[in-house]
């Protein structure tokens, strides 16, 4: 194959005039029907288990359906749902550069104007549909009006128009009109969610909640039923025996009417009497079964039930679960992340940059607890040490992104330069700054200190500079000044020091006062 054709991640050839077409969406024929039948009107466990078996067989969509169903007629699991989605989704999401080279930090500038767009957030509450669903196929359509190829738009599919290839049983397939048909490459976002191992289909949240949901209609249903039967006093109404069929078709009109419209007219010869019922058992039966069916679904969806149902202790039991909470929201970001890393970063940067060794990588999560002052303190110090550090790497540290070609760029102050009448290399002051009363010990320091300090050091820091430079973290250079120290030659800072202790003492054996 020419070298010139670009490869998908699977090894399947691009075919960019196939990409400015979309391939989803409603079928004319009726293939792919806006709107699904629905599953949840008159479930049993049969049905149930038989919808289930079906979408392993390869026929999801009733299961499909349900899933749908269960989002909108169950309230608990509808509210658990959105709350591990939108989490996620208000994650930091952030872009990082393969490298520190030009085209690196241009592919990553790429990116990071796709992720910026207004849509993108709510667009990836669609890919998320995978959570509850088991997978999710978002098509790209691409905008190449202005010459580059970006996203106009992410569209959600319904999960019902997909189905999976007899052979694995787990390669996704789009229904068309003349069949199934394969996904086109750079065409598609396909997320699965793993939330636990196996085939695609078996993967998502809503295959365990759909029991748990079965059961809680049963629970409402006798609940309902039961308040219906037991939550007013039964309405008694009396006839005389001379009453006429019409007036006790006239008293059970009135009896009925009271259970709903809460008054009624009878004749003086009719009663109506109210009966409290007495109730043997409590809605409290149905209550507490209704919510510890709530609780296992939330420990499914969220990890914990701290943060949906008010319990005794519930802050002490919210400190412990929000480790758990917090390793599944990780794990939802990661497998977002590598899903848009392989399906649109890829595709993004090959379609309109080219090939490369490594791309950019989009980050989802919360950032790291990081000392930036004490990063950014470490590398001032570290730098003229000889540690390398890639100016992108500190960029991401620290949130700055990479300035633009049109940027005012921040440059550091220069020192002024020397004027006319002041030399460029200046030295402290010596004797003239010495008051004068000081004698021959304070001049001798003087001397020091003006011309005498550079060869007094020259033998203390020879070779410091290339130890250093070689030097990989602050704990090494540590490491090289404090062996200095204990080792240095000091030959020459003895002989100068002696040498002026001497010229002090002569000078104060001969009166010398200055």
């Amino acid at each position: 194959m020419a070298a010139s054709v670009l490869l998908d991640a699977y090894g399947q050839p691009i075919r960019k005039a196939e990409l400015k077409q979309e391939q989803g969406g409603v079928t004319t024929r009726g293939v792919r029907q806006p709107v699904g039948r629905h599953q949840a009107p008159g479930l049993t466990p049969g049905k149930l288990a038989n919808l289930l078996r079906r979408s392993i067989d390869g026929d999801p969509e009733a299961y499909l359906e349900l899933a749908e169903d269960m989002e909108e007629r169950d309230l608990h699991y509808a509210g658990v749902l959105s709350t591990r989605k939108r989490q996620v989704v208000g994650l930091d999401i952030s872009v990082e550069a393969a490298g520190d080279d030009a085209d690196s930090v241009a592919d990553a500038d790429l990116v990071r104007e796709v992720i910026s767009r207004d849509e993108f957030q709510d667009e990836l509450v669609d890919v998320l549909d995978a959570i509850g669903k088991s997978f999710s196929a978002t098509e790209i359509i691409w905008d190449t009006s202005e010459g580059q190829w970006m996203p106009g738009a992410l569209k959600w599919n319904d999960p019902r128009w997909f189905t999976f290839d007899p052979t694995d049983a787990d390669t996704l397939l789009l229904r068309g009109e003349n069949g199934d048909e394969p996904l086109k490459p750079f065409g598609w976002i396909v997320h699965r969610a793993k939330v636990k191992s196996g085939l695609t289909i078996r993967g998502g949240l809503a295959r365990a909640v759909a029991w748990t949901y079965l059961f809680k209609t049963f629970t409402t249903r006798d609940w309902a039923i039961f308040s219906e039967a037991y939550g007013q006093p039964m309405r008694l109404g009396k006839f005389g025996p001379d009453a006429s069929p019409e007036e006790k078709a006239i008293l059970l009109e009135a009896v009925s009417s009271i259970g709903t419209d809460f008054a009624a007219i009878v004749p003086a010869s009719m009663t109506v009497e109210f009966i409290q019922s007495e109730v043997s058992g409590s809605h409290e039966l149905y209550e507490k079964r209704a919510d510890w069916l709530d609780r296992q679904v939330s420990k499914l969806v969220l990890g914990q039930t701290s943060t949906t149902d008010a319990q005794k202790g519930s802050y002490a039991v919210g400190q412990v679960h929000d480790g758990v909470r917090q390793d599944i929201e990780a794990s939802d970001a990661r497998q977002l992340a590598a899903a848009l890393n392989r399906d649109l970063v890829v595709p993004l940067v090959m379609l309109n940059r080219g090939t490369r060794k490594a791309y950019p990588k989009i980050k989802i999560g919360r950032p790291d607890e990081q000392d930036i002052e004490k990063l950014v303190d470490n590398v001032v110090k570290l730098v003229p040490l000889g540690l390398k550090v890639g100016m992108s790497t500190i960029r991401d540290k620290i949130g700055i992104p990479d300035p633009g070609s049109d940027d005012v760029l921040l440059t550091p102050q220069r020192p002024a330069a020397p004027s006319a009448e002041e030399p460029e290399t200046k030295k402290p002051a010596a004797h003239a700054a010495l008051p004068s009363s000081a004698d021959a010990v304070d001049r001798g320091v003087q001397d020091i200190i003006d011309d005498a300090w550079e060869p007094m050091m020259a033998p203390i820091v020879a070779g410091l500079e290339d130890e250093l430079s070689a030097a990989k973290s602050e704990e090494q250079a540590k490491a090289i000044i404090a062996r200095r120290i204990e080792t240095m030659g000091v030959t020459k800072l003895a002989e100068v020091l002696a040498r002026s202790a001497f010229a002090a003492r002569l000078a104060g054996e001969a009166g010398e006062d200055l």
